[in-house]
């Protein structure tokens, strides 16, 4: 509770300064689509979708006075669909890529993550990377086209991919789900939703071996779409104001602590 209202006293305190510089969109109805498959950042608890992604754009939306309309979609569907302007705006934890840049725009970042090795929480077989390569009898689940994919072709396989070492799924969650039932042995995934997924697992899942790198989050658009500058304004002013920092202190601190 003490942290919530930290962060309604940060929101509050900058109410003045933010409204009084940038933007008002009038009450501009936004789309926008996530696929609630990513805990702290986006989730589904008790029936209702919440967490990191939601609160920010939510706080986006009362300082540019936009009326935002949430959509879901699978994640293989989302960039073709914004790209496609279906959707003013995609929100999943998704890695600012030069490839996915030439069909979509980006947002400036609003967060940074690195890419952790999630395992079940007795794997004893393997502990990093090199010794999951070295063994053939492991597998590793992820969804095509994603930063995990690649990652796990290019730094942790042998670049084929098509290695049949790779299991590919359609959600993030089945990824998980595979790797709790023991169909696959492996997932990656940003630093962020691995923590969250560990936290709530009650031990089942664990995070081993060093991070495979960074990775910066940003909000996609269809190309041209005139809410880039004001999101990217407004992203800003809550970076300046601490409003960033309080949404990390209570998605990351706050959720890993059960509270």
């Amino acid at each position: 509770m003490k942290i919530l209202t930290t962060l309604a006293a940060v929101m509050l305190a900058t109410t003045a300064t933010a409204e009084s510089h940038l933007p008002d969109l009038g009450g501009q109805v936004v789309t926008v689509v996530t696929e609630n498959a990513y805990p702290p950042l986006q989730f589904i608890q008790n029936g209702d979708a919440i967490g990191w992604e939601y609160d920010a754009m939510a706080e986006i939306a009362r300082r540019l006075n936009i009326d935002v309309v949430y959509e879901n979609s699978s994640w293989d569907a989302m960039i073709p669909a914004v790209s496609e302007a279906q959707y003013d705006i995609g929100m999943t934890g998704i890695t600012i890529r030069d490839d996915r840049a030439e069909v979509v725009d980006f947002s400036d970042p609003y967060m940074t993550s690195e890419m952790v090795m999630l395992v079940r929480g007795d794997e004893d077989r393997f502990s990093d990377a090199a010794s999951f390569a070295a063994d053939a009898d492991l597998l590793m689940a992820a969804q095509p086209g994603t930063t995990p994919f690649y990652v796990g072709v290019y730094d942790v396989l042998d670049g084929d991919e098509a290695n049949p070492r790779i299991r590919t799924m359609e959600t993030f969650g089945a990824t998980v789900q595979a790797l709790r039932t023991g169909d696959v042995d492996l997932v990656l995934t940003d630093g962020t939703a691995g923590q969250g997924y560990v936290d709530a697992s009650d031990g089942a899942l664990k995070i081993v071996g060093e991070k495979l790198g960074t990775e910066d989050f940003g909000f996609i658009f269809p190309k041209g779409s005139p809410l880039v500058g004001p999101i990217n304004l407004a992203i800003a002013d809550m970076k300046a104001d601490g409003t960033l920092d309080a949404l990390n202190t209570q998605w990351f601190l706050d959720f890993k602590m059960g509270e």
